[in-house]
């Protein structure tokens, strides 16, 4: 049986990154996915942009960071379309509230939430990351229902510490679970 490291070897990932707190673990999530051998690639939303930096990003991947709609990998190319289409898998990390709301119902105002729709079809993780009574909201659990329902798959949100000091159900799952997840995914 092969290595399970052996799953992410030359692995395409399209790493979506959404403005929770937890973005800062996204970077290390990026950096173990690179050093496994993935190929990574970071959509990030204007709100992560706020707590992390971009070239954060781009430091551990060695690969361009995405920020805007309007700016495509190429200027011919469809920046959301081209970033979909190369993926072998998605991974969502953090899913706030709202990216998990506007997937669920094909709302695209900006590029994360337009490439993720245009990659509907593309092998998708999501991991959730929000107070617990975002979490826990009937509005929130419905648009989780649909993305599973999609064929979308959840690794957490754990239960621990959350931004707001609360101990309780929210937390994102660790890079380490993510990968797991990830390897897991990658050989179905």
């Amino acid at each position: 049986m092969a290595d399970n490291t052996s799953k992410l070897d030359s692995l395409k990932i399209l790493l979506g990154v959404s403005g929770g707190i937890a973005a800062y673990k996204a970077v290390a999530l990026a950096s173990k996915l690179t050093g496994a051998g993935s190929t990574v690639k970071t959509v990030t939303t204007a709100s992560a942009c706020e707590l992390i930096r971009p070239k954060s990003f781009e430091a551990v991947t060695g690969q361009q960071v995405y920020t805007n709609l309007w700016n495509g990998p190429e200027e011919y190319e469809i920046g959301h379309v081209s970033l979909a289409e190369w993926a072998e898998i998605i991974v969502l990390a953090p899913a706030t509230a709202n990216i998990i709301g506007k997937i669920a119902n094909g709302i695209c105002d900006d590029l994360l939430s337009t490439m993720l729709c245009a990659g509907w079809n593309k092998k998708t993780l999501i991991a959730p990351a929000m107070n617990n009574n975002m979490w826990e909201n009937p509005a929130v659990q419905q648009n989780i229902q649909k993305l599973k329902e999609g064929g979308a798959e959840l690794v957490g949100p754990a239960t621990g510490r959350l931004a707001c000091g609360t101990e309780a159900i929210g937390r994102m799952a660790e890079p380490e679970d993510i990968v797991k997840a990830i390897k897991s995914l990658a050989s179905k």
